[in-house]
């Protein structure tokens, strides 16, 4: 399906083994229906890195992901205002995210791009 916003947020981040289950449980329950109910957001998607391979050269090279953190959640917005806002700010410190999971993430990183064109 065609990205219909003009905006990408990316967050990676790696989460401690033994809070893995109740991450992905929070982020997918709480933490993006509340973002997604933010007007300007239009759609949440969450990875997970795969290991698998690849042949270039004749060569096989394996994809495990290196140092790059473990999941990633793509969130297509209108505009990188909104994550400044105070909707915003409010959405992603409500339900257990902050308290129970956020604390056992590491490794996160954000950035935002902008789409300059699509085929």
């Amino acid at each position: 399906m065609p990205i219909a916003a003009k905006y990408l947020f990316i967050v990676s981040m790696d989460v401690t083994p033994e809070k893995e289950a109740l991450f992905n449980e929070v982020y997918d329950t709480e933490h993006v229906p509340l973002l997604l109910a933010l007007p300007g957001v239009r759609a949440v998607t969450r990875w997970k890195t795969e290991p698998a391979a690849f042949v270039i050269a004749g060569e096989r090279k394996p994809l495990d992901g290196g140092t790059a953190a473990r999941y990633v959640a793509i969130y297509e917005i209108d505009s990188p205002d909104i994550l400044v806002s105070k909707e915003w700010n409010e959405a992603a410190e409500k339900g257990r995210w902050a308290s129970e999971v956020r604390p056992f993430t590491s490794n996160r990183s954000h950035i935002v791009r902008k789409m300059v064109s699509q085929g």
